[in-house]
């Protein structure tokens, strides 16, 4: 092997060891994935977290103020543009998030909005629809876009039919950011000083309020469920379940009280969770009709 094959693997092995130690229900999602794909999903995911840390989590116990995390974020993003360019770095997160874009063929475009989102989260504590939606277009649609181009690297494509899967991509990206928007949002208020959802005042936050946006939330699922039957084998199942799990928390949120959401995180139980998986490995995918019911 080659010291750059050996590198490549080491950066793609460091990859896998984010989306396993950070989130349960995305690293058993990507379990189903095909392996070629699964390594190019753990590569966006791994970026994606470490620049959540630097905004949300490790950066901010380490002491650093949002000047020094702006900078950490800055120079993250510079990093990535440059390996993107160049095809190497020496952080291997980054190293990793690289070789994945040049092999599936996205860059700037999707990087540069999702930078800029993460910078919002140091500058701004509330948002217009205006805001929000570029906001959630950066944070969460993107990367979306990221894995779709990965589940369908070196599949033909008509134009209209890029567009209908880049919809559905879009709307499952939203509808997961917003589902964690609603179940953390009594953390990202009192933690954070953040309140994402435009219009809306944690402190009075009604059950009014919970419907229209659990409403809006299940559209998005529902579009993005409609195109899950026409991805290839190797990310069906993962889409699946992914959804399936994002749509079990959109019926838990649905029936627990609005004022109890101001003081609890919705989680779906273990067991659950198995089940679900359960039927996506089955190939079972989500009916469209049937979110929101």
């Amino acid at each position: 092997m080659s010291r750059r094959a050996l590198y490549d693997r080491v950066a793609e092995e460091t990859a896998s060891v984010v989306i396993r130690r950070y989130s349960t229900s995305f690293g058993l999602a990507a379990k189903l994935l095909g392996p070629g794909v699964r390594q190019h999903v753990e590569n966006i995911y791994a970026l994606v977290r470490v620049a959540d840390e630097i905004v949300d989590g490790a950066a901010v116990e380490s002491g650093l103020d949002a000047v020094g995390a702006a900078r950490q974020l800055n120079e993250l993003e510079r990093e990535t543009e440059a390996a993107m360019a160049d095809g190497f770095s020496s952080n291997l997160v980054v190293h990793a998030f690289a070789l994945t874009a040049r092999e599936t063929g996205f860059g700037a475009e999707y990087t540069a909005p999702f930078f800029d989102s993460m910078r919002t989260d140091l500058t701004a504590s509330e948002h217009d629809q205006e805001s929000f939606d570029r906001y959630v277009y950066g944070s969460a649609e993107v990367v979306g876009l990221m894995c779709l181009r990965a589940f369908m690297q070196g599949v033909p494509l008509t134009e209209a039919e890029d567009a209908r899967l880049v919809h559905g991509a879009r709307a499952l990206g939203a509808a997961f950011q917003k589902v964690n928007f609603l179940r953390d949002l009594a953390a990202d208020f009192e933690t954070l000083g953040r309140s994402y959802f435009p219009g809306v005042s944690v402190d009075s936050f009604t059950e009014e309020d919970k419907i229209r946006l659990l409403d809006d939330i299940d559209s998005d699922l529902r579009t993005s469920a409609a195109v899950i039957p026409s991805l290839p084998p190797t990310s069906r199942k993962a889409v699946a379940l992914a959804q399936g799990l994002f749509a079990e928390l959109s019926v838990r949120l649905r029936a627990t009280p609005a004022d109890q959401l101001r003081r609890v995180r919705i989680r779906v139980p273990n067991p659950v969770k198995a089940r679900i998986a359960a039927g996506a490995a089955l190939g079972r995918t989500p009916s469209a009709n049937r979110v929101g019911a």
